[in-house]
């Protein structure tokens, strides 16, 4: 009974806080009926939660907020306006994240500024957040920004934008942001950003990104995604040959691979003049191979020079791994199992003293800040990778943002027309 009873004190103590705020609009100047729409108690609640509960505070910070929007005629903006930025995509509203969080992209040129105002930019910037939370639920009050800097060559001139915006939300849509990503940057911006970030009061919640690091052919292990490399390594099935296992010769030197498991040396040259001696066959035992393919196997792995498909390895000194047989087709080979791989050296029992003094203990580490800022991008990638479709993002306009075609087309109601009527 205890716990419900403090519950129910704070959720009073809340609602008293909320009419001291709406008494003290009231006195200062008179509420009009869309002001009063808009200061609800949950609207009222997230300024007092960023003024610290500070009754006073919190009613001066929103009599600033109603003020602003009347002087940017916010109740009158409509879709109109931006007919050439929305053509383009300049800003709009992408979707839903999965807990009904509208995201909001801004793919905004580094032109942009040159031929319109920093009022004009306002007014779209608030346009787009005033759609975003049109599209809310009742449970959800917060959005997420996803600012493409892409089409930026100037640092500085995106963190003009990225600056302005982050203190028109803060300001004046205090609570609403859940999260900003910052996405591919030109290359001096997070110097820039390291150094002005400390005066922003929404850094905490904004991230750097690079779209680079979402590329689907780089989460693969894979050669075989890439054309280029796979056609850069070596592929002894690529050449035929008819040569045997033997010396391989040239004008300079001579190349003999060895037959003995035992045998330190898998492979010897010999710098003895062997012009006169002729790269081919030389003996009638063992698998095909060139020279090329011989060098390749000499200087492989340990894994790759032992010998698949073949179990009986004979005594073997435990300090040496096996010499450079060349790999034989059998029909063993499909048998996996019976393949005797090295082994590989197991950690010591004896960990080393700094993993005592990790704070998971050592049996993990720990992560770093750019994949913490990659993890909390992965949800909103689809979002960013989505095509835009004006048509899709005016359907999620209600009026009067959605402008004239909104307004007017649910209330016409055309009538039945004859043939002889309608000429």
């Amino acid at each position: 009974m205890g716990k419900k009873e403090q519950i129910n004190n704070e959720k009073h103590k809340d609602i008293e806080r909320v009419q001291a705020v709406l008494q003290l609009l009231k006195k200062q100047a008179p509420l009009s009926v869309k002001q009063e729409k808009l200061c609800n108690n949950a609207c009222v609640e997230r300024f007092l939660k960023v003024k610290g509960e500070n009754v006073k505070k919190a009613a001066k910070h929103l009599r600033n907020c109603l003020n602003w929007r009347d002087s940017l005629g916010i109740d009158h903006l409509i879709a109109d306006e931006f007919s050439a930025e929305l053509a383009e995509g300049v800003a709009y509203v992408s979707g839903h994240d999965d807990e009904s969080r509208p995201v909001l992209i801004f793919r905004i040129k580094q032109d942009y500024q040159k031929f319109h105002s920093q009022k004009l930019f306002t007014r779209l910037l608030v346009f787009t957040l005033e759609v975003a939370i049109q599209t809310m639920a009742k449970s959800v009050e917060q959005f997420v920004i996803l600012f493409d800097a892409s089409f930026f060559r100037s640092a500085s001139a995106f963190m003009n934008i990225l600056l302005a915006s982050l203190k028109i939300i803060a300001d004046y849509y205090p609570g609403r942001l859940h999260k900003a990503f910052v996405i591919d940057p030109p290359s001096l911006f997070s110097y820039l950003w390291k150094g002005v970030k400390t005066f922003v009061d929404l850094a905490p919640l904004t991230m750097v990104v690079s779209s680079l690091d979402f590329e689907e052919s780089l989460e693969f292990n894979d050669f075989t995604a890439y054309p280029r490399a796979a056609s850069l390594r070596f592929n002894p099935s690529s050449i035929s040959s008819n040569g045997k296992i033997g010396s391989c010769s040239s004008s300079r030197f001579s190349f003999t691979v060895s037959h003995h498991f035992d045998s330190v040396k898998p492979w010897y040259l010999s710098l003895t003049d062997t012009s006169s001696a002729k790269v081919g066959p030389t003996t009638n035992t063992g698998p095909a191979i060139s020279p090329l393919n011989a060098r390749s196997y000499s200087f492989a792995s340990p894994i790759d020079r032992t010998p698949r498909g073949n179990n009986n390895m004979g005594p073997m000194k435990k300090g040496f791994f096996p010499s450079t047989p060349l790999p034989q087709k059998s029909k063993d080979m499909a048998d996996h199992s019976e393949i005797h791989h090295p082994r590989a050296m197991r950690p010591s029992f004896f960990q080393s003293p700094a993993m005592f003094f990790k704070k998971d203990g050592g049996k993990g580490h720990t992560i770093s800040r750019v994949d913490k800022c990659r993890e909390s991008f992965q949800p909103f990638l689809k979002f960013y990778r989505r095509p835009y479709d004006e048509m899709i993002y005016r359907s999620k306009m209600r009026p009067p943002l959605g402008g004239l075609i909104s307004i007017v087309s649910p209330h016409i109601r055309r009538r039945h027309m004859s043939a002889s009527q309608r000429f």
